[in-house]
């Protein structure tokens, strides 16, 4: 009798430990993977009202995120031979409906030299920029974002006398609403620049409107369980005088 019940016992104890394992198994395959990766196929790359590379574009990127702090990395490679590169990293916190990012752009074309690693002012091919973006509401799908450069290859002040200065410490400034179907978006330059001196700007040669569009999105089935993500995209640049019509797929 008390050999019966202790294989009993033992048969419980046994049971509730695989129960145990079981449930914590699922709970770690159910936790949210705090890594993200990203690859977006472009048929080119317009950003914030500039065309850039005049080519279709590979942009892949990677994040991880814990709690409201995310850091990351994202890049652009025009599929031309020698085509226009960039490697951005950043950081960004985000608090209820707004988010502070400080990205770090590095654009290899702006210097002599592929050097990732020089900072220097006058030769860095780095731009550091601060941003901050109030997100929209569940209510309110409106999303306004102010960033500045605050160091590196920004265009150049021009002194009097016809040499450089500081960085202009271009802003640019954006606002979007998301409809039912589509976004619609402006962007501006803030800067205001000295032409009189020969100065040109980072965004534009004037304050005023250099982003201006519309952005559409459907999902196109592949499997019944997988769609591929498909946008397209009516840009135009008032200032530059320039349109573009984009689409791009998302893996």
């Amino acid at each position: 009798m008390r050999k019966i019940s202790f294989i009993v016992f033992s048969t419980i104890i046994i049971s509730l430990l695989s129960v145990e394992l079981t449930f914590a198994q699922q709970d770690s395959i159910v936790k949210k993977n705090p890594f993200s990766i990203s690859c977006d196929l472009m048929s080119k790359y317009v950003w914030r009202g500039s065309d850039f590379g005049d080519a279709p574009s590979i942009q892949p990127g990677v994040s991880y995120t814990k709690g409201g702090f995310t850091i990351g990395a994202w890049g652009a490679i025009a599929t031309t031979f020698n085509g226009y590169q960039e490697t951005d990293i950043y950081a960004s916190y985000a608090y209820k409906f707004m988010s502070l990012t400080v990205t770090d752009y590095f654009f290899p074309s702006n210097t002599k030299t592929y050097n990732f690693f020089d900072y220097d002012d006058s030769s860095t091919g780095h731009i550091l920029e601060v941003s901050l973006a109030f997100n929209g509401l569940e209510n309110l799908p409106l999303s306004v974002m102010l960033a500045t450069n605050v160091y590196g290859a920004d265009n150049k002040r021009i002194n009097i006398d016809g040499t450089k200065g500081g960085i202009q410490y271009s802003t640019y400034a954006e606002i979007a609403y998301a409809f039912k179907y589509m976004s619609v978006f402006m962007g501006t330059n803030l800067t205001n620049i000295n032409r009189d001196n020969g100065e040109t700007g980072f965004y534009g040669n004037y304050m005023g409107v250099v982003n201006l569009g519309v952005t559409t999105s459907k999902s196109i089935k592949i499997t019944e369980h997988y769609s591929l993500p498909l946008s397209v995209s009516l840009i135009t640049n008032p200032q530059a005088k320039k349109i573009y019509l984009v689409a791009g797929i998302s893996f």
